[in-house]
C-alpha cells in the first residue's frame, strides 16, 4: 500500500519550521549542532529535534490525512539574555501558519519548556532552553 498525495510526511513539516526560523535570521541545525573539531559555535543558534509525528484518520473509512508532531526547538546562546533573545525570536518566527506544500498548516502551538540551563560540557559554556512546538496540518 503506497498511499497518495494526501498522506502526510514529516520532512516537509520539519523543512517548513527550519525555513521559518531561517527567514527570521536564525542559524538552524537539525538533530544536533556540528561536532567537528574545527567548528566554532555562533553567538546564538537553534537546534531542531523533531519527532516522527502522527498521521490520523478523519473518519472511520478515511485515509490517514491529518498530521501532528512535536518539534523541540533548543535555543542556544552565550548568555542567559542571549538565549532568551533567541527564544523570543523563535516565538515571533513561529507566530503564523507554516507553509507546507499541499497542506494547510495551523500556527505552531507553543508548548513551553523548562528554565534556561547552562552547558558546562563546552568551552566556553553556553546556555540553552528547549521549547516544544506542536505542528498540525490537514490536506489543502
Amino acid at each position: 500500500m503506497g498511499g497518495d498525495m494526501t498522506t502526510p510526511a514529516v520532512l516537509p513539516h520539519v523543512d517548513a519550521v527550519e525555513a521559518a526560523l531561517g527567514d527570521a535570521g536564525l542559524t538552524v541545525y537539525v538533530g544536533g549542532a556540528p561536532t567537528s573539531s574545527g567548528w566554532s559555535p555562533p553567538g546564538q543558534f537553534v537546534v531542531l529535534y523533531p519527532d516522527p509525528g502522527t498521521a490520523s484518520r478523519t473518519s472511520l473509512a478515511g485515509e490517514r490525512t491529518d498530521f501532528s508532531h512535536m518539534v523541540q526547538v533548543t535555543c542556544v546562546g552565550a548568555t542567559v539574555e542571549r538565549v532568551l533573545w533567541v527564544a523570543d525570536k523563535v516565538r515571533r518566527a513561529l507566530d503564523k501558519p507554516l507553509v507546507v506544500a499541499g497542506r494547510t498548516a495551523w500556527q505552531p502551538e507553543d508548548q513551553g519548556g523548562p528554565p534556561v540551563q547552562r552547558d558546562d560540557d563546552v568551552t566556553p559554556p553556553l546556555f540553552y532552553v528547549p521549547v516544544q512546538y506542536l505542528i498540525q496540518s490537514i490536506p489543502s
